[in-house]
């Protein structure tokens, strides 16, 4: 993308101008083949990649939202849900990335930034009340953090035991973050395998 900037100055007769041309090259980037990158790279290569992403020009504010921007001429489907729980991310003081999606490449939905930390995770809108395990099943293969968003009344035992039951067969998943109203609970791999996780997870959901 070329920018060009043509200035006059005043010190010169009223028909003589001196111009200059800035020519600022912005680099153009195919963004289904970055987010596909994220797929191979690991460590501090992932989390710059996650950075390089947010600052591409694509990205622009969702109209009337804070803190909230998407892929410009990107038309998901699922955009109500998306926004629910990215309004829902903001209000825990996170700055909100809603990602395309390109045929034919997975990918998550979200990158959060927070104090300088980013992380992308795969969004699940829970309604049924024993659908998370597949849910988070889903996600395999797409990212190791996945964001539940809970728009039912769930059982927060089943929940912390199909939480449990991700993290066994799910050996390179990080960490599952729960939305329930405004409430935001995460649970990352250590704490799962604990053997007072049920217990735990429990009293903090119906706290």
């Amino acid at each position: 993308m070329l920018h060009f900037f043509v200035q006059r100055f005043g010190n010169v007769r009223q028909n003589d101008y001196l111009c200059v041309i800035k020519i600022e090259i912005m680099p153009e980037y195919d963004i289904a083949l970055e987010l596909a990158r994220l797929h191979i790279l690991t460590g501090a290569d992932f989390v710059r990649q996650l950075k390089m992403l947010t600052r591409l020009y694509i990205f622009k504010p969702v109209y009337g939202e804070k803190d909230i921007f998407a892929a410009e001429g990107s038309h998901r489907d699922d955009m109500p849900q998306l926004l629910d729980a990215a309004r829902k991310a903001v209000a825990h003081g996170n700055r909100v990335y809603i990602l395309p999606n390109p045929k034919g490449i997975r990918t998550a939905d979200f990158i959060f930034e927070n104090k300088g930390v980013y992380k992308m995770y795969d969004l699940k809108t829970i309604y049924g009340k024993a659908s998370v395990i597949n849910r988070l099943l889903e996600s395999v293969g797409q990212t190791t953090h996945v964001l539940l968003n809970m728009a039912t009344d769930y059982n927060a035992r089943l929940l912390a035991k199909d939480i449990a039951a991700y993290f066994k067969v799910n050996p390179d998943a990080f960490e599952v973050l729960v939305f329930k109203g405004p409430k935001s609970m995460v649970v990352k791999r250590n704490a799962a395998r604990d053997k007072d996780f049920v217990k735990t997870f429990m009293f903090s959901y119906y706290k």
